[in-house]
């Protein structure tokens, strides 16, 4: 009997849509590439350095879903949506050179779970209706395409719930414990799953008492948001709160910080026509960032704080002009 072949699976960790990718990829290779592969997932961080450790790719099949890319001769499969998804012009014309037939980018769409869902059932014969639900709610979450902020907010839904588990649960190595869960039960079983289940009441209330925060912390100014949370115990916060609290707005911008990294946010209303003239992934590139056109991001190393404070001002004044 021949060895399994080993799938070495990269994703956007901590991210809804990272994992909810990684669920259809694992159901897509099983079923239509090779039924007997074995996984080993690695939850990959946007950092102010090379995110790709030497050695990274030791499978048989690599793989990246919803992350940068990268033009190691090993990686085998990559699909991402971000406008801001090659690290270097090398990167970007070594993807365009490849004929492999297994690499996709496309920018135009919301999340990358819809992107490899309908890439793979269009060209490779995947049946990916018993993970509509799946589907439909990456392309809500990542796309932030909720009917109001309060929808946003409230998490209410199993789908939501499981993502502020994803995002925000602080034991070590979750996420890639359920993907194999997430590409096969309904997201209201997923919740009940006692991996999820311990985290989602501690993470409620500390969700409803970061609105408090946030709150406490706001100022507005010009259309734009700011708030800076690096000095408390808060690494993430639900990126809808500020337009709740806030619905006149147009942008907001924020800075909080990690054991791994300080970090500079940025994010434009969903509900707010206007907050669609700029373009922040660019904006977040003059500073060694990136993202989409309506929400970005800006990684330092974890002792840059006071470098991430300083842009997050500068990038603050900028949308108020």
């Amino acid at each position: 009997m021949a060895d399994p072949v080993n799938v070495r699976l990269c994703f956007h960790d901590r991210c809804f849509d990272g994992a909810a990718s990684s669920a259809v990829f694992y159901r897509f290779f099983h079923e239509r590439i090779r039924p007997g592969a074995e996984f080993h997932f690695t939850g990959m961080t946007h950092r102010a350095r090379q995110p790709f450790a030497d050695g990274l790719f030791d499978g048989d099949e690599n793989v990246i879903v919803d992350f940068k890319y990268s033009s190691s001769p090993r990686l085998t499969w990559w699909f991402d949506h971000h406008q801001s998804a090659f690290l270097t012009p090398a990167d970007a014309e070594h993807f365009h050179r490849d004929h492999s037939g297994h690499k996709f980018y496309n920018p135009e769409y919301k999340s990358c779970t819809k992107l490899l869902a309908d890439v793979t059932s269009a060209q490779f014969g995947f049946d990916v209706k018993p993970l509509a639900e799946l589907v439909h709610w990456g392309d809500i979450i990542d796309g932030a395409q909720y009917p109001t902020p309060e929808s946003a907010v409230a998490l209410t839904e199993p789908a939501t719930q499981l993502a502020l588990v994803i995002e925000a649960a602080p034991e070590k190595g979750l996420v890639p414990r359920i993907i194999p869960k997430l590409s096969e039960l309904p997201l209201a079983e997923m919740i009940k799953l006692p991996i999820v289940a311990r985290h989602l009441g501690p993470l409620l209330e500390r969700h409803r008492r970061s609105v408090d925060l946030i709150r406490q912390h706001t100022e507005v100014r010009g259309g734009v948001i700011f708030f800076d949370l690096s000095d408390l115990d808060l690494e993430g916060y639900n990126k809808f709160i500020p337009y709740m609290l806030h619905p006149e707005a147009r942008y907001s911008v924020s800075v909080i910080a990690s054991p791994t990294r300080s970090k500079v946010s940025l994010g434009s209303n969903p509900w707010n026509p206007d907050a669609a003239e700029d373009n922040l992934a660019s904006l977040a590139e003059q500073y060694g960032g990136g993202g989409h056109p309506r929400v970005a991001a800006i990684s330092l190393e974890p002792n840059d704080i006071e470098r991430a404070r300083h842009v997050a001002k500068e990038i603050s004044e900028k949308l108020r002009r």
